[in-house]
């Protein structure tokens, strides 16, 4: 080989070991790159649970919170639906009752020792109650006559009431306050005709297949001003009985000593019907 050619491919010839060092440089990297990739694998992620799974858990939350506001809501009507299951007895009503006022004393001595109170105590197949202190504590505030129109300067003091066994009359003694009044110093003939309904409906109850009714028919005629401040007695008598029906009968008057003359102040008749669910109502609620 000449030396002209020698001197022309020595360059070519020693540049090439530099050019395959450096392809085997470049290479190196990537192979180490292609080997890490391998012996390092990353660890295949968690499945996520299934869609019925995360129902199901949904669907239990949604019961146990649901359940515990339920119960949260519910709780303060526990003790109303008990008192309602289990009613006082007539001779229970009458002990809770206490005064708390000079007024209600005044009052409840007054009617308690009436002669025409002792009388009635007195008569055969008559029971004396406070029927409005069967109705539970929790719910005494929310009843007509026995929460809103009770207290002083109104009913100053539970009614006592006289009930003849089998629904066949009542008696009921009540204190009027002025608090109630229409025209001052005169009782609202509304009250009037509210009491009459519902003492009126007492009467009937025993007489009914399942003791309870309720108001078909009210008529009410009002025959003198009712005072305020005063003693009132109300009287039912059942006068007939057919199926689910009842007629009663009755009336207000002045509350007088003995040889004394009653005034009257309305009278009313009525018709009471048992609703034909009354079976269930008395099976969640026994009358008493």
């Amino acid at each position: 080989m000449s030396v002209a050619l020698r001197t022309l491919r020595g360059p070519a010839l020693t540049r090439r070991p530099a050019r395959a060092v450096f392809r085997s440089e470049a290479l190196r990297p990537s192979a180490c790159r292609h080997a890490g990739s391998f012996a390092a694998a990353p660890e295949a992620s968690p499945s996520r649970p299934s869609f019925l799974r995360r129902a199901a858990t949904v669907l239990a939350l949604g019961v146990v919170f649901g359940s515990a506001g339920f119960a949260v809501a519910v709780s303060p009507a526990l003790p109303v639906v008990a008192a309602l299951r289990n009613p006082p007895t007539d001779e229970g009503s009458l002990e809770l009752y206490k005064p708390l006022t000079e007024e209600e004393r005044v009052v409840d001595s007054f009617i308690n020792n009436h002669p025409v109170t002792r009388e009635l105590r007195t008569r055969e197949g008559f029971s004396e109650s406070r029927p409005h202190m069967k109705i539970p504590e929790g719910y005494r505030s929310h009843h007509l006559t026995a929460g809103l129109l009770s207290g002083p300067g109104r009913i100053v003091v539970p009614p006592v009431v006289f009930e003849e066994e089998g629904g066949k009359s009542l008696v009921a003694i009540s204190y009027l306050g002025r608090e109630l009044c229409g025209h001052p110093g005169i009782i609202h003939g509304g009250l009037l005709a509210t009491m009459l309904d519902e003492g009126l409906a007492r009467c009937c109850f025993a007489a009914l297949p399942h003791k309870v009714g309720v108001t078909a028919n009210l008529n009410v005629n009002y025959r003198a001003p009712a005072p305020a401040d005063s003693y009132v007695v109300l009287r039912a008598t059942t006068t007939r009985t057919e199926g689910r029906k009842a007629w009663v009968q009755g009336r207000i008057e002045t509350l007088v000593g003995e040889g004394e003359t009653p005034v009257v102040l309305a009278e009313a008749t009525a018709l009471f019907v048992s609703p034909k669910q009354a079976a269930l109502m008395t099976n969640i609620f026994p009358t008493n």
